[in-house]
């Protein structure tokens, strides 16, 4: 029995430990030079805290919702708003998620339902204004090119955080 437990534990540690140890994080384990900067193997950025709302202005019902909703989305207070909302946020896009989870909070239950979709469907959505909402990042803009999108003149666009990206 315990030869049997010696011949598998040759084996596995031939098959696993060789190779974990011809990594760079094998080697480094090895020779202790093991801390959180050296072992990262990928360097993640943090959303910038800017962020574009887009909003289709033609499914609001009229002026001052469209305009409630500008402010709601700016930051500013604007009441009560009756209507709800779709959004839209780009898959990957963690900023935007997160910008879009705060601003449901900021609204009765229900009143904000937020959807993860690809990036390139949101976009070609935007384009053709198929959509109700999109948040997105700074980030995610600059990726995907999407600023060509907040000149239109049937796209209204809200910029939070610090200005137009």
């Amino acid at each position: 029995m315990l030869k049997h437990i010696l011949i598998c534990a040759v084996a596995l540690l031939l098959l696993l430990g060789v190779p974990f140890a011809a990594t760079n994080y094998g080697r480094a384990l090895l020779t202790g030079n093991l801390d959180a900067v050296s072992s990262a193997t990928v360097i993640l950025d943090a959303p910038s805290g800017k962020f574009v709302v887009l909003i289709n202005p033609r499914l609001r019902e009229n002026a001052e919702t469209l305009q409630a909703w500008k402010k709601f989305f700016s930051g500013e207070e604007a009441g009560i708003i009756f209507e709800d909302v779709r959004t839209l946020v780009a898959r990957g896009d963690s900023g935007g998620l997160q910008m879009a989870e705060n601003l449901m909070t900021r609204l009765p239950t229900n009143q904000m339902k937020v959807r993860l979709e690809d990036p390139v469907l949101i976009l070609s959505k935007a384009e053709q204004t198929k959509f109700d909402i999109i948040v997105m990042s700074e980030e995610f803009a600059q990726a995907y090119g999407a600023q060509t999108l907040f000149s239109r003149k049937d796209i209204q666009t809200v910029y939070t955080g610090g200005g137009a990206p």
